[in-house]
């Protein structure tokens, strides 16, 4: 199992070559990018090579599976607005990229999920305790990286991380007394996931040497494209394709994970929201009970062609244009252009 080219699979998942690299100027951006990439993904396989041969099959497994990239891509970009891709800028990427390879091994955990990128997950394969032990092995790994750089790339690490595990957390025991639930899983999605991909954002600028003051721009830019980024994956969690996703459509909502469009069933309060809210319910607890999971089919249908569903895709859209408000203090050209659509190629994903 060989990952394919990262430029061809950012086309393919993200439509960043028509989109986001739109335009001569921005064509020889994509070249830059794409060649970064090429290193990047060289840096991971020798970064991913483990001299024990149990974790060195684990720890290459996801990664072999294929995968956006999208955070690299990321750093990358906004390493243009300094020296460009220099050998930090590709280490501090790796180390990113390691990060988030490793929560997916214990999200699919936490989730109970069978498949992820189209292949069994890791503890469907080898069990939960590997897979969560290969998750702490890619993020020791990726903490090494981040100690060559020093202090201010190890806390960038520490405090990424340190979000990561408090979204899960919170994910875990849910809200509680008093706590809105939509506003309590927004911030959900911006520890687990926005938390990650403004640090690729600043990364760039960091370790490439930009202006200092584009850090805080480009950190607030990447934590509101990366909570619309998962908002979409909310809606395309619901599709009819599982070649789309790579999952059984619903996975996290027959796991009992709520996501936007069920929690927007409760705000919406009409009758025909409460009475599918409640089938998902009732659905998800018989599941819990030995149940088929075949019983949640019909009532997570209909949640994607339920008004709750239209309105996360408007929230993402939302978040999404937060996300280019936030790039005002960044001078116009190729880079803040491919950010823009960036962006907008978020939120667009499932259109």
């Amino acid at each position: 199992m060989t990952p394919s080219a990262p430029g061809s699979r950012l086309a393919s998942k993200l439509g960043l070559t028509d989109r986001v690299f739109a335009g001569p100027r921005s064509r020889r951006l994509l070249k830059t990018v794409e060649a970064g990439l090429e290193r990047v993904d060289e840096t991971l396989k020798d970064e991913l090579h483990i001299t024990d041969p149990l974790a060195d099959v684990t720890s290459r497994y996801l990664y072999e599976a294929g995968g956006k990239r999208v955070r690299p891509m990321l750093a990358l970009l906004t390493a243009q607005l300094g020296a460009g891709t220099t050998d930090q800028v590709v280490e501090g990427a790796t180390a990113l990229e390691l990060t988030h390879l490793g929560s997916l091994y214990h999200d699919d955990v936490m989730d109970a999920a069978d498949k992820r990128r189209g292949i069994p997950s890791a503890h469907a394969v080898w069990g939960n305790s590997i897979a969560i032990l290969t998750g702490d092995l890619l993020f020791s790994r990726a903490s090494q990286i981040m100690a060559r750089h020093g202090e201010r790339a190890i806390r960038l690490q520490a405090d990424t991380f340190e979000r990561l595990v408090l979204g899960q957390m919170h994910e875990t025991v849910g809200p509680q007394d008093g706590d809105d639930p939509v506003e309590f899983y927004l911030q959900v999605l911006s520890d687990k996931t926005g938390s990650l991909i403004a640090a690729a954002a600043q990364v760039g600028v960091t370790f490439g040497g930009g202006p200092e003051e584009f850090e805080q721009p480009m950190s607030v830019f990447g934590e509101k494209a990366g909570v619309a980024f998962q908002l979409l994956d909310d809606v395309i969690d619901l599709s009819a394709d599982p070649g789309e996703t790579g999952k059984v459509p619903g996975t996290d909502l027959r796991a009992g994970v709520p996501t936007m469009p069920y929690l927007l069933l409760g705000q919406l309060g009409d009758s025909s929201s409460v009475v599918l809210r409640e089938r998902i319910d009732e659905g998800v607890a018989r599941i819990a009970d030995g149940g088929d999971p075949a019983l949640l089919d019909e009532p997570l249908a209909a949640l994607r062609e339920h008004e709750a569903t239209r309105a996360t895709l408007d929230l993402a859209h939302q978040w999404s244009q937060d996300a280019i408000d936030a790039l005002a203090p960044i001078p116009g050209g190729p880079v803040r252009e491919g950010l823009t659509r960036f962006a907008q190629a978020v939120a667009d994903r499932s259109s």
